[in-house]
């Protein structure tokens, strides 16, 4: 009884955890020929330190044995149980209270199989349990299919024969993420361009003039939050004075102040175009998901935190900006302006710099190379309009608030926003290669802290070095105190699995929380579309993919807001199966493979890349999230669906799916 509580324990810690387990064990599949009438199935196992794989034949109440299963076994039969080889240990477990089999580092299980007929076929399971010396992982299986004929069949690897790499998974969750394998003919249609077939049910669910739209707000919204930062405020009143002195009548005063404007929008659009032709859509995307880049912005935006939080000043060399300051005054004409605008961009840059990495790192997950050029025109010309304003009527100059205590409070509310989305960037790069070390609880609970530290400082309860010895706290700081407070609060709950709307876009995903008592939570069962294909084949359902991204902050959205309403998880977990492609997963594949992708070649090296591969080649599509439902031959069933979080639509989308599947159209 004691053995079963303890085994009843140890299967519920392993369901809980095993989503955000590493994978610690990878088994290798091959066939050898022992005869001209028996060949060998051989399972080579590599074992991660600190776990171990449980050896055959274990006493009954322990452990799982590792176990040979066969679904199809034709003109063939088994010559034998299951053996091993390695270094196996042999240990009483005090868990278990008897002695039990295992290996260490790595371990090699193989079976004999006799041949009873020219032609066989067999298909079936290596089934094996693995642990640590603080949880286990659940009963895993690692898949084979062979078949042949004739003597000739056993020199090289046969037709049909795979070499599958098989991850650790969880009970609800099969993975096989090794490319390539030998491609069957269900799998050569499978992968075969269906852009016009999906054209051919009408425009996708989603407007990108809505994403464009988006985008430029985003934009715009970074412009005006950089205008009332301490490098740009002050640079006003000299850009007052600089026409002033120039304009000897207003015609002329005016045509200059719009010059300026329109140089400081050119100067910043340029900057989008140089981004979008260096890297372009694909680059960016892979960009947005690379770990140095990921941790470089990391770093940046911590030390810009420090320098707004008063730990030291951050500033351009001088002599930069007096170089092209005094080259402004001596030149006149066109040059001189925009000099001028290019002395803003300097003097600005270490309190803009921060909000256009944000902007472009964002923008950068859309796959869309025009999506940067429009960013920078909205951050362009919300930074320029007011100078422009100004230029324009400099007697507005005397209404304009003076900088002083209220301007160093600014920067110090930036510095916690910075802090805050620093950790975006280090959640990207810690799912793209999967560190495990930000999960969603870990990243809920810094912000927690971050923004109740910011409601503190607005109290005047936290003071840092620049900051007026204020005996008061002024009606506006209060307010933004009780946001950022009641913020904090809002996000405590998700702690325990809450979906958490308004921050989805920003915390790793769901899948990431190591406790979750939210029980509905969409989970695809695949992150393989061949594996989750042939799933969907044998069970007679339809199939969603969803081209997805670890960076993409879409995909979390429609996530939270969408996939978590009932009808819409009714539909994904029961009518459909779910097949997850995470175009930035930075898994290496087992070797890289070059393919061609418009007329060009292109070098296959990650797991990402062979779903984005999928993406443009079968779909003719780049942008995530980007939702597709297909039948079991790979064939579109209704228009795809991008971002939208209309929920109603989205119901729409996968009922007219299920229906044409269930018609047969």
């Amino acid at each position: 009884m004691k053995k079963n509580i303890i085994l009843s324990l140890l299967l519920l810690i392993c369901v809980t955890i095993s989503a955000q387990m590493p994978k610690p064990v990878q088994f290798i599949t091959s066939l050898k020929n022992i005869s001209d009438n028996e060949i060998q199935i051989q399972f080579k196992g590599t074992i991660e330190n600190g776990w171990h794989v449980y050896s055959t034949d274990l006493p009954n109440g322990g452990p799982i044995s590792a176990t040979f299963n066969t679904d199809k076994l034709e003109g063939a039969r088994l010559n034998g149980k299951l053996k091993h080889a390695g270094n196996e240990i042999e240990k009483f477990d005090q868990v278990f209270e008897m002695k039990l089999r295992y290996f260490e580092k790595e371990v090699i299980f193989t079976q004999n199989i006799q041949l009873t007929s020219p032609i066989y076929h067999i298909e079936g399971y290596l089934e094996y349990g693995a642990c640590n010396d603080e949880t286990c992982l659940p009963p895993t299986e690692v898949p084979f299919n062979y078949s042949g004929k004739g003597i000739n069949a056993f020199d090289q690897p046969m037709a049909g024969e795979k070499e599958v790499t098989k991850d650790i998974t969880s009970a609800d969750s099969i993975k096989a993420e090794t490319l390539p394998v030998a491609k069957t003919a269900d799998t050569d249609n499978r992968w075969q361009s269906v852009a016009k077939e999906l054209q051919a049910f009408g425009k996708q669910q989603a407007s990108q003039n809505h994403s464009w739209i988006y985008i430029f707000l985003a934009g715009l919204a970074g412009g005006l939050i950089a205008l009332f930062t301490p490098c740009v405020w002050p640079i006003i009143p000299m850009t007052v004075s600089f026409f002033l002195k120039r304009a000897k009548d207003k015609k002329k005063g005016i045509r200059d102040a719009v010059i300026y404007g329109i140089s400081i929008v050119v100067i910043y659009v340029t900057l989008g175009i140089v981004i979008t032709l260096l890297f372009g859509g694909n680059a960016l995307n892979a960009l947005s998901t690379n770990a140095i880049f990921n941790l470089f912005l990391f770093a940046l935006l911590i030390v810009f935190a420090a320098s707004f939080f008063g730990g030291f000043d951050l500033t351009l060399p001088s002599k930069w900006n007096n170089a092209v300051d005094n080259k402004a005054e001596q030149t006149g004409g066109l040059l001189s302006i925009f000099l001028m605008a290019f002395t803003l961009v300097l003097v600005s840059f270490s309190c803009t710099a921060p909000v256009i990495g944000l902007l472009l790192a964002g923008v950068s997950t859309t796959g869309n190379m025009i999506a940067p050029i429009i960013g920078m025109l909205g951050f362009a010309i919300a930074l320029a309009l007011p100078f422009t304003i100004f230029a324009l009527f400099p007697s507005w100059l005397k209404s304009m608030p003076k900088s002083g205590g209220w301007m160093n409070v600014v920067k110090v509310v930036l510095g916690f926003i910075e802090l805050a989305f620093s950790l975006k960037f280090l959640s990207v790069a810690d799912l793209a290669y999967g560190w495990h070390l930000l999960d969603r609880e870990t990243f809920l609970a810094l912000w927690i802290v971050t923004f109740a530290l910011l409601g503190l400082y607005l109290l005047n309860i936290i003071k840092f070095p620049h900051d007026d010895d204020e005996t008061h706290t002024s009606v506006p700081r209060f307010f933004m105190a009780l946001v950022s407070l009641a913020f904090a609060i809002y996000m405590i709950p998700g702690l325990w699995g809450a979906p958490l709307k308004a921050v989805s876009a920003f915390a790793p995903p769901m899948t990431t929380q190591d406790f979750n008592l939210n029980n509905k939570v969409v989970h695809a069962k695949f992150d393989d579309f061949d594996a989750g294909m042939d799933y969907a084949k044998e069970n007679g359902k339809p199939v969603m993919i969803d081209f997805t991204g670890y960076g993409c902050v879409n995909c979390r959205k429609m996530e939270a807001a969408v996939w978590t309403d009932p009808r819409v998880y009714s539909l994904i977990n029961d009518d459909y199966v779910l097949i997850s492609l995470y175009v930035d997963n930075k898994k290496k594949l087992s070797e890289p493979i070059k393919v061609t992708e418009n007329g060009k070649e292109r070098t296959l090296r990650t797991v990402g890349d062979k779903w984005s591969h999928l993406q443009m080649t079968k779909f003719g599509a780049l942008t995530q999230p980007f939702y597709v439902l297909i039948d079991n031959n790979g064939k579109p069933l209704n228009k795809s669906y991008s971002y939208d979080e209309d929920i109603n639509k989205y119901l729409e989308f996968l009922q007219t799916g299920l229906n044409n599947y269930k018609s047969g159209k």
